[in-house]
């Protein structure tokens, strides 16, 4: 069962939902989940998985530190806590869980941003005779749907010669399986909850990777607004209605836990993979931003990590409840982190310097300018990224610009752009703080970009069941790890994941099961 939520403006609403969904959960919480054709003797039966959109590792420890008594503490206490863990770069949200869900890098997904070119797809609404097309994957591409709710509008969408013209939808345009893939061909059953519709993403190239997806939409960019939080227009204007969103989206893993779709509407398997994605993190650091360069919290950041932490608890309550505790592995990390850390750091630079620049180099070249906490350029013309490139790095200072990458050295990262329809011609990684954004932008962090404070994440297991518990783990692991840890744990073969064979990624290091108790 699919369903898609309208944006939310009102934090009412999303208490009546709430309410409607607790209630319908109450009534069937006793009844006994369906089973699944899973393995019998892998180490768990379900994997929780929880992005925290924004958790940095440091912010995670120093959370721990001030809230010892809390939910993510005793996590910790439970199982392992890799203290340096990082993201793919750019460090954005599609790539982020990407590599979470397939364990690949965008090398393999070939999904670099949710707002990216592709030089073989045609524009949106064209006949297909000409080739190279701006990708947007994020709330652009919604249309309200036959009940109002908002869907994909397939108009909006990229064509595929290929493909008779079709419209490429976002599932289809990931190049490699999930782990909902994975799990679903296995005889298992799936569910995620995410920000947009065009997260049916994680639906994988099979389109049927997810059992029950929920896809609220979150609604634009609000935080970016200098606006008072009483009158913030949209949900991430506001910390108290993204907490209301977030706790909705909680709702549904609260009802798959009790054996019931997302809407607690029916009976269903509890899934063996499911999870969502929380954003009350990311918006209090973009709101709220950090005391100073060594990470302390506001009391902003520390209250939405309490409320994550709240989130947990009630997670961790009900598979209590049901008995499935032992049974799941739960994991929290994010897709991304935000920066500049350090407020000091913070320079906002009109993106229309950087798009000026490459209009002066190279006029008419530009094909789509995707900017945050760095830069991609994508161009019609290939031949005129050496002067591009040139030009960037004689504006360095003006446009706060560290390195750019064309040629060989964009090359040593990912597949070149002459080979692949996707890549970049040009990288810029942007000095530490560096935002490229609109004029009166209020946030005071982004993320997008190759930066620690971008791709630094916090990452942790927990199982009573581990061997090895309380532990923490100081040596460098990546985000794809998690994929290929979580069908281990599933008693699957990592190697049931594209991505994983692709790029050799391994499972997370030091885990070891125990007896069951």
């Amino acid at each position: 069962m699919k369903l898609i939520l309208p944006a939310v403006s009102a934090v009412p609403f999303l208490r009546a939902a709430l309410g409607l969904m607790a209630g319908m959960a109450g009534m069937a919480a006793s009844a006994a989940p369906m089973s699944t054709s899973m393995p019998a003797s892998a180490p768990v039966r379900h994997v929780l998985l929880v992005s925290v959109d924004g958790l940095h590792g440091s912010d995670l420890a120093n959370f721990i530190n001030a809230h010892p008594s809390g939910t993510l503490a005793a996590l910790v206490k439970q199982g392992i806590e890799y203290s340096n863990a990082h993201t793919v770069a750019p460090a954005d949200s599609f790539p982020g869980l990407l590599a979470l869900v397939t364990g690949g890098t965008p090398a393999v997904t070939g999904v670099y941003y949710d707002d990216t070119y592709d030089r073989k797809l045609s524009p949106a609404g064209s006949n297909c005779r000409l080739e190279g097309a701006h990708v947007r994957f994020n709330e652009d591409v919604d249309k309200p749907g036959a009940d109002g709710n908002p869907t994909i509008d397939p108009e909006r969408l990229p064509r595929d010669p290929q493909h008779d013209c079709a419209p490429e939808y976002p599932h289809a345009y990931l190049r490699v399986n999930t782990v909902f893939d994975a799990v679903r061909d296995a005889g298992g059953y799936t569910a995620w909850t995410d920000k947009h519709p065009a997260y049916e993403l994680v639906e994988g190239p099979s389109g049927r990777g997810v059992s029950d997806l929920f896809v609220p939409e979150i609604g634009g960019d609000y935080e970016a607004l200098k606006v008072a939080i009483a009158t913030a227009p949209g949900v991430t204007g506001s910390l108290a209605k993204t907490e209301a969103y977030d706790d909705m989206k909680a709702q549904a893993v609260v009802n798959e836990i009790d054996g019931l779709t997302h809407d607690g509407g029916k009976h269903a398997p509890v899934p063996n993979v499911f999870g969502l994605n929380l954003q009350t993190v990311n918006v209090a650091q973009k709101l709220n931003g950090y005391r100073d360069a060594e990470a302390d919290l506001t009391p902003g950041v520390d209250g939405a990590i309490e409320h994550v932490d709240q989130i947990l608890g009630r997670f961790v309550h009900e598979l209590d409840r049901r008995n499935l505790r032992e049974q799941t592995l739960i994991i929290v990390t994010a897709k991304h982190g935000n920066g500049p850390i350090d407020p000091a750091l913070l320079r906002k630079i009109d993106k229309r310097q950087l798009s000026d620049v490459i209009e002066r180099a190279a006029p008419g070249a530009l094909a789509q300018l995707t900017v945050d906490h760095g830069a991609l350029v994508w161009l019609r013309d290939p031949s005129t990224a050496p002067a591009i490139a040139q030009a960037l790095h004689k504006n360095a200072d003006a446009l706060g610009i560290e390195e750019v990458l064309s040629g060989e050295a964009l090359t040593r990262r990912f597949p070149s752009p002459a080979v692949d329809s996707r890549t970049p011609d040009i990288v810029v990684i942007t000095r530490d703080g560096v935002i490229y954004t609109k004029p009166g932008d209020g946030k005071l962090a982004e993320h997008g970009g190759f930066h620690d404070d971008d791709t630094s994440v916090a990452l942790m297991i927990s199982n009573p069941r581990l061997a090895v518990s309380a532990h923490r783990l100081t040596y460098p692991v990546s985000t794809t790890q998690v994929a290929p840890t979580m069908l281990v744990a599933l008693g699957l073969a990592p190697g049931a994941l594209e991505a994983v064979a692709k790029e050799g990624t391994a499972a997370l290091p030091g885990i070891k099961w125990g007896m069951p108790h």
